[in-house]
């Protein structure tokens, strides 16, 4: 039989007591009492003071106007600006051509975004199948589309196209064909130039995505016999679900506001205005006819629109929250 040793003052100290931490043992973390909650919102507090001078009060100034005759004549000073409550918006919803630019708006921004990830889905899934050197130079190509401002990009499509000296109409043999004559050729036109400027972001966000799904589900899918549409219908498409909704509805928003590639390759919104879309119907309302409480009442319900539409965002979002 052993002799019971004794616990010296020194392994005493490593000993913990009944019900109770020891002086050397690690104690739980526990959040400091008092602590300043208001510390997050003074970091915030600088931004916030420049998205309310650039955002806010612009907002509310649009809205303010939108409920006022604001004619040239209340500009300059020759007659007092009268209160119309929603007399500007009843004027507006009772004009049949606010009705058409709005439809025409709605077509041509879900035929952009359509196109927009039909392209950028399919070069992402290229990109995994290509080797470095081609992903480089792909990579660097759709990076150059999408830092070119839009009215050089736009400027740079209409010469291709253009009827006398564009490379295009040699190649198809259209001779001295005008795409911008046309209403639908002239939107096609368009469509393509937006989609030219708009694909690298959804290409690189969803190769981005794609690199993060594991190899081993993509070797097992094909290894099943799933063909490449297969995969990323039933596989790739299902993961990617969350980062499709955030390209999705970016899309949506930047192509429902689209104004200078109308404005420049249209000149304006086309012949007899058959062009436009309503970035560029509220332009000639406010500035061309100097209509500006209608051209703010448009640039309100454009507003209200796309709020709607960033609602709808949140939402998708809330509810796939585990997954994102």
């Amino acid at each position: 039989m052993t002799a019971p040793t004794r616990v010296g003052a020194a392994d005493r100290s490593r000993v913990p007591a009944a019900g109770g931490w020891s002086r050397s043992s690690p104690r739980p973390y526990r959040r400091p009492r008092g602590r300043n909650q208001k510390t997050p919102w003074l970091y915030l507090a600088p931004a916030l003071v420049v998205l309310g001078g650039l955002l806010v009060y612009p907002v509310y100034q649009l809205g303010l106007i939108s409920f006022f005759e604001y004619t040239q004549a209340q500009v300059s000073g020759g007659e007092p600006t009268t209160f119309q409550g929603f007399g500007n918006y009843s004027e507006l919803f009772s004009d049949p051509q606010f009705w058409q630019v709005l439809l025409a708006t709605v077509v041509f921004a879900a035929a952009c975004v359509v196109s927009t990830l039909a392209v950028g889905c399919a070069l992402a899934v290229l990109l995994t199948r290509v080797r470095a050197v081609p992903r480089l130079a792909l990579m660097l190509a759709a990076l150059g589309a999408w830092a070119t401002p839009a009215i050089t990009g736009s400027t740079v499509w209409l010469f291709l196209f253009d009827p006398d000296f564009g490379p295009v109409n040699r190649l198809l043999g259209l001779g001295d064909h005008s795409w911008t004559y046309g209403r639908f050729s002239a939107f096609f036109l368009v469509l393509l130039e937006v989609v030219w400027c708009s694909f690298p972001f959804v290409m690189v966000t969803v190769y981005a995505g794609i690199r993060s799904v594991p190899a081993e589900v993509l070797e097992a899918a094909a290894l099943d016999g799933a063909s490449q549409w297969r995969i990323w219908r039933s596989v790739l498409a299902p993961m990617l679900r969350p980062i499709l909704v955030v390209v999705t509805i970016q899309s949506v928003i930047w192509d429902f506001k689209v104004f200078t590639q109308i404005y420049v390759m249209t000149n304006g919104g086309g012949i007899a205005g058959q062009n436009l879309v309503l970035n560029v119907y509220a332009y000639q309302k406010a500035f061309a006819s100097s209509q500006y409480s209608l051209g703010s009442a448009i640039g309100v319900v454009m507003l209200l629109i796309l709020l709607a539409v960033t609602l709808v965002y949140l939402r998708l979002l809330r509810r796939q929250g585990e997954e994102l």
